[in-house]
């Protein structure tokens, strides 16, 4: 054991990374992998926009309150502005079209999909003008027929909005995730705090709009989900990952990217009785792989 231990403190004085960003690291890994399953078992009670928008906005309730007692600053108007923006896309679209997707699509295929906002992140940045490498648009190639391979099981073509639902959150979370490297946000927890409120009600808003309504108690499991998606997706989740952007280069920052999805499929399959077909299991192969080219392709 101890061998270990100081084997693993090698690596990490290798690696060169703080605690503060393993531990950031650990925590997408691992907690975003377990959100596509728990999204499945909350909408078993509550519909898909408002259960996302009680839970960003409970979410950043909390955070901004908690700050503001140690004596943090609340954003500036312009700040705020960019909460807004940056909320909407990343949170309400990014994690609002997965939601309204996993009605009808499983959560191990829709983490499948959502690995791929790497490779639409790699397509941003060479629009903004950053050349991406030859490897990296290799990835993106793998990555989009795994994509392709993945609709020979049936389960888009039989699904076709949730198809279409994860396509655009793909592209809104990683828009949101390229933009947001080159704005000034408010510091620190406060941006994450103010994203998760301004995504919140946006969600609210839009499930009223969509004549979405609680009207049954929820089961105790549904809640449960919840509130493993609002303490642990949405606080610590989001916190680190809006810690990595700052912190780390896009690169690692989203390195979650190839390990959430077979965390997920992982969760569905054991958890959830899910399956993913033969062509599935190509199709992560393809995605995953292509992620590690587009993540390992430009220091």
């Amino acid at each position: 054991m101890t061998s270990l231990v100081q084997a693993l403190r090698q690596r990490r004085a290798r690696l060169e990374l703080p605690t503060p960003v393993l531990i950031a690291l650990l925590a997408i890994y691992i907690i975003w992998g377990s959100t596509y399953f728990a999204i499945r078992i909350g909408l078993e009670s509550f519909p898909p926009l408002l259960m996302g928008g009680i839970r960003f906005l409970a979410a950043g309730a909390v955070m901004l309150t908690a700050l503001r007692l140690r004596g943090a600053p609340l954003p500036t108007w312009r700040e705020w502005g960019w909460a807004l923006v940056f909320g909407v896309l990343i949170l309400a679209v990014g994690n609002g079209g997965l939601t309204l997707a996993e009605q009808t699509v499983s959560s191990g295929t829709s983490a499948l999909i959502i690995a791929t906002v790497p490779l639409w992140a790699s397509i941003w940045v060479s629009l903004r003008g950053k050349r991406p490498t030859g490897r990296e648009w290799f990835g993106v190639a793998l990555g989009f027929f795994g994509i392709l391979l993945l609709n020979l099981d049936g389960e888009f073509s039989a699904n076709p909005l949730g198809f279409i639902y994860l396509l655009i959150s793909a592209i809104g979370w990683s828009y949101g995730s390229v933009w947001k490297r080159d704005v000034r946000t408010a510091p620190g927890l406060m941006a994450s705090g103010a994203e998760m409120l301004c995504a919140g009600m946006v969600l609210t808003l839009a499930g009223f709009v969509n004549g979405e309504r609680i009207t049954d108690a929820p089961s105790l499991e549904s809640v449960l989900a919840v509130l493993h998606l609002l303490v642990f997706g949405a606080l610590v989740g989001y916190s680190a990952y809006s810690y990595l952007l700052r912190t780390v280069s896009p690169a690692l920052a989203t390195s979650y990217a190839y390990v959430n999805p077979v965390i997920a499929v992982l969760i569905g399959v054991l958890l959830g009785g899910e399956t993913l077909g033969r062509f599935g299991l190509l199709a992560m192969v393809f995605i995953v792989g292509g992620v590690v080219l587009i993540l390992t392709g430009r220091k």
